[in-house]
């Protein structure tokens, strides 16, 4: 099956060559210029990725991240500014999964995308052989891609997910930032370990009962994360 992705931009030009440098690729490719119109796509859709500009009328891509991660955990993929840094955290803490920072080339746009997708039909194919892991009142449904603690559900982004899912799957072990970068995020990260930083404490946010003195994801100061085993 196709894989489908959403183009949120306002620059009819950019959203233009991505559409057809994505659909050669085989890829069936919805475009939006406004937020409104971008929530709209994605609460009547089911897609494989959305790239979202940040500069958007109507409603900006902060505001569309954010109500997205309300119903869905599709990976969202912010487009930002060159240079600036606090877009690309911005992003992060409303949910985004990565950042492209423009101007782009389409080829590395293609292949963020690529990755991602390999990343994703590979987490597919995995969690056939460890279903679930349970650990405390923390209850993680790999083949559902859901987590739940005591018998509330927990909402996660994709890319905390699988942070979450590594870490357990791997207890007591210690990842360095660099290593979360490389596994999580399927390749060599262009970004820094703030990103690593950002998603661990939204993580811990909506998993930990009191995220300064945590249950499940510990520090190991000067050197990375771990799940307590």
């Amino acid at each position: 099956m196709a894989k489908r992705v959403l183009v949120v931009d306002d620059e009819k030009l950019i959203v233009k060559g991505i559409r057809f440098s994505l659909e050669q690729d085989g890829m069936e490719v919805d475009c939006a210029y406004d937020g409104e119109e971008a929530l709209s796509y994605a609460r009547d859709h089911v897609y494989d990725m959305i790239l979202l500009d940040i500069m958007l009328p109507k409603l900006d891509g902060f505001e569309v991240c954010q109500q997205i991660r309300e119903f869905s955990d599709v990976p969202i993929v912010m487009l930002t500014a060159k240079g600036d840094d606090m877009d690309k955290i911005l992003g992060l803490e409303y949910g985004a999964d990565d950042y492209i920072t423009k101007p782009f080339n389409i080829l590395e746009v293609k292949a963020r995308i690529k990755a991602i997708m390999r990343r994703t039909g590979r987490k597919e194919k995995d969690t056939k052989d460890t279903k679930m892991i349970v650990k405390g009142d923390l209850k993680l449904d790999c083949e559902s891609r859901r987590v739940f603690s005591k018998d509330r559900e927990i909402n996660l982004t994709a890319k905390e997910f699988d942070l979450l899912e590594l870490l357990a799957h791997n207890p007591n072990k210690v990842y360095s930032r660099e290593d979360l970068l490389n596994l999580v995020w399927g390749y060599e990260y262009p970004g820094d370990a703030r990103t690593v930083d950002v998603h661990i404490r939204r993580l811990r946010e909506k998993i930990e009962v009191n995220p300064s003195d945590p249950k499940y994801v510990y520090t190991k100061w000067g050197v990375g994360y771990y799940f307590r085993g």
